[in-house]
């Protein structure tokens, strides 16, 4: 798995975080996503997922 965002659409929601802490955090400047593990382990898949569709503003794409 591979995650990619794109911290141009990213409007700080947080949602990632609250889904994939382990994978996701927001900057403490300005509160957009930070990617903590663009390669998460299988067992994560689920809450990345999650994550990705959770994003209001759709800033994160999981590729198999």
């Amino acid at each position: 798995m591979k995650v990619v965002v794109d911290q141009g659409k990213c409007v700080g929601a947080g949602q990632c975080v609250l889904a994939a802490d382990d994978v996701f955090d927001q900057r403490d400047d300005d509160g957009l996503v930070d990617l903590l593990d663009a390669s998460p382990p299988s067992e994560r898949l689920a809450d990345v997922r999650h994550a990705a569709a959770v994003c209001p503003a759709s800033a994160i794409a999981v590729e198999d």
